[in-house]
């Protein structure tokens, strides 16, 4: 048995109740890996229509892009590039087609100049705005029956943990 398939077994339990706390903590680590897997394909699918929103042929994993350029501004493609844990190519490629829609810009980097520093283009902006009004609209209709208390509590929940999965790699 490899190390992974031992530490995802419940451990053994010397009596009934330590069984039972085990295999309930099983359980809940069990539904949050399912819950977690329904909301990354369902946030996929979302990011996908936000994209279409900011153009409709904007790549489907290009939102996500536009947000952290705009967060994150002037900034080089290699950050992007180690930020979202893809190679070089594969960010060159997708910033290929945002600059082709006029949606970002290059601009030489100062500080180094093999380097360039990407920024929204001012219709990107408007684009992404556009689209992140229409998405926090989108939220605000599906927690509109929750309390101000939970939906503040949801953020800094989903803060918490994808805190702790910066450091991840997969």
């Amino acid at each position: 048995m490899t190390e992974t398939e031992t530490s995802l077994r419940p451990p053994a339990a010397d009596n009934h109740e330590g069984h039972e706390a085990v295999q309930e903590a099983h359980e809940a680590y069990c539904a949050v890996e399912r819950q977690l897997a329904i909301l990354l394909r369902r946030s996929q699918a979302f990011s996908a229509g936000m994209g279409r929103k900011v153009h409709p042929d904007l790549d489907p994993g290009a939102y996500g892009l536009l947000v952290r350029i705009d967060q994150s501004s002037p900034m080089r493609s290699s950050d992007l590039a180690a930020y979202l844990r893809v190679g070089r190519a594969t960010i060159s490629r997708q910033l290929k087609v945002l600059e082709e829609l006029g949606l970002i810009v290059r601009s030489p980097d100062p500080e180094d100049g093999r380097a360039h520093l990407l920024a929204l283009t001012e219709e990107g902006h408007r684009r992404l705005h556009d689209a992140r009004a229409a998405r926090q609209g989108q939220l605000r209709t599906l927690l509109a029956a929750w309390p101000e208390e939970d939906v503040r509590l949801l953020a800094g929940m989903l803060e918490r943990f994808n805190t702790l999965t910066e450091g991840m790699h997969p």
